[in-house]
């Protein structure tokens, strides 16, 4: 995991966007995902009965479904202090193992970016 230099303005767009899902939908987390064209994706926590995805593989399945072909990057507002290994998992298997994830708190501060096919300890 790498604190992260000045953050360029589309990831910052991205964590806006899971920011604003979060707190709109009133769930634990936000995600955004921006795909190969520069399309974003945004989601929510997903919590049915009878479905439970996260937030991140939420926006990836909606980035898949809507005909994206790869990632260029992910982001997920949580109060969880690292990035979970299937939310890395989702985003490794559309985008691939460099892609960056970029890991926020509540308030939208930027904690970590970890590319999605590192481990985390």
């Amino acid at each position: 995991m790498s604190e992260a230099a000045p953050l360029d303005p589309e990831d910052r767009k991205i964590i806006t966007l899971a920011r604003s899902a979060r707190a709109r939908n009133g769930v634990p987390e936000g995600a955004a995902v921006r795909d190969e064209t520069g399309r974003t994706y945004v989601a929510g926590t997903v919590a049915l009965d009878s479905l439970q995805l996260s937030a991140l593989q939420t926006a990836v399945a909606m980035a898949v479904a809507s005909g994206a072909t790869s990632l260029e990057a992910a982001a997920v507002v949580t109060d969880a202090e690292r990035a979970a290994d299937a939310d890395r998992a989702a985003v490794r298997d559309l985008g691939g193992p460099a892609t960056p994830v970029l890991l926020a708190g509540l308030d939208g501060t930027l904690r970590a970016t970890v590319p999605a096919g590192d481990a985390q300890a």
